[in-house]
């Protein structure tokens, strides 16, 4: 099943949060207007958004109040992605030019800021204290994330542990707030918000790790990038520590990694790729994602039977099975 025809009931709701995204950013500088349509034209799953939705029917569904939280929060991901690929140097996400690429680094990190500045100020309508320690928590965390995957570009002695901790902050947090702020800002009970962010954490833990499969196994028209990309900017995945503890590939496979290093992420990782898909790096890095799916859905299991509960968990089966 595709994403968009599980979203397919909620259709003009996810077009009407669309359109408020493209109202939220626009302003009266020409060249902020350029920088920001490009990132919205580019397009995304907004998954983020969609879990705000579905979190907000099992409270008081009401679009204008859960607006606030779904447009900062899609808002602060784009933001993230922006100063992601300056840090990263990458020059294509989603088969388009990046803003670093199509401008320069300082439009690109002007333009985050802008965004995170547009996302605060509107989540600042909402009345609710819990909202606003939730979110700006969950931003410091996501900055630490990023710092601890700049710490460890090319370290290939770093623990799975250390890896679960980076994408718990830099992918799963935000995904886990989407629920619960949904749910808090629809004035759900707090045990259901705590049923969904734990519901959320684990799909975003399963996404992420998914997203990491993808980048080793996916081909380019699936991934908009060549696949290889996180070993050519230095991110160790999972996959690739699992391959490491292979005492047969161990070698050739840190020989290859530390030549990208050395050529600055400018080489062929095609060697470094065959190796990992000969491993069973892979194969465990899926169950592991698959374990974290499994997890979400029996949050999902205590929580009220309506429909928004079977779409998330449909979500969550397409988050299992992605190609792309």
């Amino acid at each position: 099943m595709k994403l968009w025809d599980i979203y397919a009931t909620m259709k003009n709701d996810v077009s009407y949060i669309e359109r408020e995204l493209e109202r939220t950013v626009v302003s009266d500088h020409e060249l902020l207007n350029e920088t920001t349509l490009h990132l919205l034209k580019a397009g995304g799953k907004r998954i983020r958004p969609v879990f705000v939705l579905l979190s907000g029917k099992f409270g008081t569904y009401d679009l204008e109040q859960l607006k606030k939280v779904a447009v900062p929060l899609e808002l602060i991901h784009m933001a993230s992605l922006v100063h992601d690929d300056v840090i990263d140097d990458a020059n294509t996400r989603r088969g388009s030019m990046t803003v670093k690429s199509k401008w320069d680094n300082r439009i690109a990190m002007y333009t985050g800021d802008f965004i995170y500045g547009k996302a605060l100020t509107l989540v600042t309508e909402l009345k609710n204290p819990d909202i606003h320690l939730i979110l700006s928590k969950a931003m410091v965390e996501m900055c630490l994330g990023e710092m601890e995957q700049i710490r460890d570009f090319f370290n290939t002695g770093q623990s799975v542990r250390q890896y679960l901790l980076r994408i718990r902050r830099k992918t799963a947090l935000l995904i886990a707030i989407s629920c619960q702020l949904g749910a808090l800002a629809a004035g759900a009970d707090q045990n259901v918000s705590r049923l969904l962010y734990r519901y959320g954490y684990n799909v975003g833990m399963a996404f992420q790790i998914r997203d990491d499969v993808l980048d080793l196994i996916g081909t380019e028209s699936q991934l908009g990038k060549p696949p290889g990309n996180d070993i050519l900017q230095g991110n160790i995945t999972l996959p690739v520590l699992y391959a490491l503890q292979e005492p047969r590939l161990q070698e050739p496979l840190l020989k290859h990694i530390d030549e990208i290093r050395l050529n600055n992420g400018h080489s062929d990782a095609t060697k470094a790729l065959d190796l990992i898909r000969y491993s069973n790096g892979i194969k465990i890095a899926e169950q592991l994602a698959d374990r974290y799916i499994q997890k979400a859905m029996d949050a999902l299991a205590e929580l009220p039977n309506q429909r928004a509960k079977r779409n998330l968990k449909d979500i969550a089966h397409f988050i299992a099975n992605r190609n792309h």
